[in-house]
C-alpha cells in the first residue's frame, strides 16, 4: 500500500444548542492540489513527497461551514457522529475524484448522520462511516479502526513495542506456536524457542487464536509486562527393540516478560554463488521508514564482499510509503531520473494534468546489473519502483504480473485513534503505462513450483531469526535461478587460466 502520514487538523467544536454542533472544515491537502495541478509538467520527487507528507493547511478565515444535525444523547453514538463528520470533511477536501463518483457528497453526509443518530449502538453508528465511504467506489478510501491502524504503523515504522515473538497457528492442528523469537528481545532472553506452543497469555487460553489475535495481547506499552505460558515438547526417541517407545516429554513453563521497543528490518540480504559469479540477493518486504537506509547498508555490504550483480525481490511486497520508494529508487538509479507520473484531483475550477516525478540529480549506490522479481502480491510502491527501474532500462523484471494498484493514499489520524486512508492521486509508469487494475507485466514469466509463492505475504518487517529459512528456499527458487542466469549473461565470461607445460614434456 502506498501511503504517507498526514495529520488532520483538529476540528474546532463549538456547542450551539443541545442537538446542534458547529464544526470547522479546513482546506486539507490544498497544497497538494496546488502542486499537482500547477502550471508545468514536471515535479521533483522531493517536492511531491513533502507535499503529500505535509499537505494540510491550517483553517483559514471564511472556510467555516456550519453543519446541523441531530446529536444523540448516547455518548458512543455521538462520538461516532463526530468521527463521521471528521472523515467526511477530509474526503471533501482531499479525495482524488471531485465528483465523488457522481454522488451529492453533502447529501451523503446528511443521510449518514441521520442513520447514525437512529442506530441502537455506537458500533452500528460507527458503521455508517464505512457505508458512506463505500459510495465513492474506491476500496482504498476507508476508515481503519485504532488497533488495525496500530498494526499498520508497526509495518510502516519498522518497530514494535512488545515481547519479540513471531507466532502463528499451526495449520495441521490449529495450535498457536512460536515461529521465532526476535533475536535479543525479551522472549529470546527468556529462553522461548521456535516450536514452543503458546498456551495462554495473561491467563487467557489461546485455543482457537491466530497469530494476529495473539499479537494484540503481546504488544503494549514499553515497560509494561505480560505473562506467557507455553509448552515445549521433546522429540520422541526410539527405544530399545522389543520395548514400547515412550511418549514425547512435555515441559510446561510460564514466564513474565517486560515489553520493550523492538526494531525490525524490512530488508533481508545474502550473497549467492552461481557458476563462479557472486550475486547479491536483497528481499524487501515493505516500504517502511527504515527501508532505504537498511537497503543502502545491504547494497554496500554485498558490494564489499564482491557481489557482481543484484537480485531485488519485491514479491509479495504490498507497498508502503511513497517517500521510501523514491529513496530506494535513488539507490539504483543515477539522477535526474523519472520515477512515475502522477495526476491529482480535477474539479470545475482546475483541470488536473499528468506530471512527471523526477529524482534530483544524484549518484546511485551501485550501477551493477540488476534484476527485479515481482508477482501478483507486488503492489503500489512496489509497482512504482519496478516500473521506474524497468522503463529506465536499469533492470529486467522476472516473475508474474503485479497486483495493479495505481493509486496513492494519504493517511489521516483521527481524534478517536482510528485513521482514514484517502486516495489523493493516480499514477502511471514513466512511459505512461497504466498500472491501476492492469499491473506490470514481467519481461520473463516465472512462478515457483505449484504456482504458489512460499513467502509470507503480510509485508511485516523481518527478523534475522525468522529469516533463517530463506537461504535454503533460494537454492530451489525457480525465479531466483532464472534471475541468476539472466544476470550471468550480462557479466564478463570467466575463463580458466592457461595451464603451464609440465617440465620434461617438451617435444613429446
Amino acid at each position: 500500500m502506498s501511503a504517507l502520514y498526514s495529520r488532520q487538523a483538529e476540528a474546532s467544536q463549538t456547542p450551539v444548542a443541545e442537538d446542534i454542533q458547529a464544526l470547522s472544515t479546513s482546506p486539507v491537502l490544498l497544497r497538494l492540489r496546488q502542486q499537482l495541478l500547477a502550471v508545468g509538467s514536471k515535479l521533483t520527487a522531493a517536492s511531491v513527497a513533502a507535499t503529500l507528507l505535509f499537505g494540510q493547511l491550517p483553517a483559514q478565515a471564511g472556510d467555516e461551514v456550519i453543519l446541523r444535525f441531530p446529536a444523540s444523547n448516547d455518548p458512543a453514538i455521538f462520538s461516532a457522529q463526530k468521527t463521521l463528520v471528521e472523515a467526511w470533511t477530509i474526503v471533501q477536501d482531499a479525495f482524488v475524484d471531485a465528483d465523488f463518483a457522481g454522488h451529492d457528497w453533502e447529501q451523503e453526509l446528511n443521510d449518514a448522520l441521520i442513520s447514525a443518530y437512529r442506530a441502537n449502538s455506537g458500533d452500528k453508528a460507527y458503521d455508517q462511516i464505512s457505508t458512506m465511504l463505500a459510495k465513492l467506489g474506491d476500496p482504498f478510501t476507508r476508515i481503519v479502526p485504532a488497533q488495525e491502524y496500530a498494526d499498520f504503523r508497526v509495518s510502516s515504522d519498522g518497530e514494535v513495542q512488545g515481547v519479540g515473538l513471531l507466532i502463528a497457528a499451526d495449520p495441521t492442528n490449529g495450535k498457536l506456536v512460536v515461529l521465532a523469537p526476535i533475536t535479543g528481545g525479551p522472549a529470546d532472553r527468556a529462553g522461548i524457542k521456535p516450536g514452543d506452543e503458546v498456551l495462554s497469555i495473561d491467563g487467557r487460553s489461546t485455543d482457537g487464536w491466530d497469530g494476529d489475535h495473539a499479537a494484540k495481547f503481546l504488544r503494549g506499552r514499553s515497560g509494561s509486562s505480560v505473562t506467557v505460558r507455553f509448552a515445549r515438547r521433546s522429540l520422541q526417541i526410539p527405544g530399545v527393540a522389543g520395548r514400547p517407545e515412550q511418549p514425547p516429554h512435555v515441559d510446561y513453563q510460564q514466564v513474565n516478560l517486560q515489553r520493550e521497543r523492538l526494531e525490525l528490518s524490512p530488508v533481508y540480504s545474502t550473497a549467492m554463488m552461481h557458476d563462479g559469479h557472486k550475486m547479491g540477493y536483497i528481499r524487501l518486504v515493505n516500504f517502511s521508514q527504515k527501508a532505504a537506509g537498511d537497503m543502502r547498508r545491504a547494497i554496500d555490504a554485498l558490494q564489499d564482499t564482491g557481489a557482481e550483480a543484484f537480485i531485488l525481490d519485491l514479491r509479495n511486497n504490498p507497498g508502503g510509503l511513497v517517500r521510501a520508494g523514491l529513496d530506494i529508487a535513488r539507490l539504483w538509479m543515477e539522477g535526474p531520473s523519472e520515477v512515475f507520473n502522477v495526476q491529482g484531483r480535477s474539479d470545475d475550477s482546475i483541470q488536473s494534468v499528468m506530471q512527471s516525478v523526477i529524482l534530483d540529480d544524484g549518484k546511485a549506490e551501485t550501477g551493477r546489473p540488476l534484476t527485479v522479481l515481482i508477482n501478483n502480491g507486488s503492489a503500489s510502491a512496489s509497482e512504482i519502483l519496478a516500473g521506474a527501474l524497468h522503463d529506465a532500462g536499469r533492470a529486467n523484471l522476472i516473475g508474474d504480473r503485479t497486483f495493479g494498484k495505481g493509486k496513492i493514499q494519504s493517511v489521516f489520524e483521527l481524534q478517536d485513534g482510528s485513521a482514514l486512508f484517502v486516495t489523493v492521486a493516480r499514477y502511471k509508469t514513466p512511459k505512461l503505462a497504466e498500472i491501476d487494475q492492469v499491473g506490470i507485466q514481467p519481461d520473463m514469466a516465472c512462478r515457483l513450483d505449484g504456482g504458489v509463492d512460499r513467502q509470507a505475504s503480510s509485508g511485516m518487517p523481518l527478523d534475522r531469526a525468522s529469516a533463517d529459512t530463506i537461504a535454503a528456499q533460494l537454492e530451489t527458487d525457480n525465479c531466483v535461478l532464472t534471475a541468476e542466469s539472466m544476470l550471468e549473461s550480462q557479466l564478463p565470461v570467466l575463463t580458466a587460466p592457461p595451464v603451464a607445460a609440465l617440465p620434461g614434456l617438451a617435444g613429446k
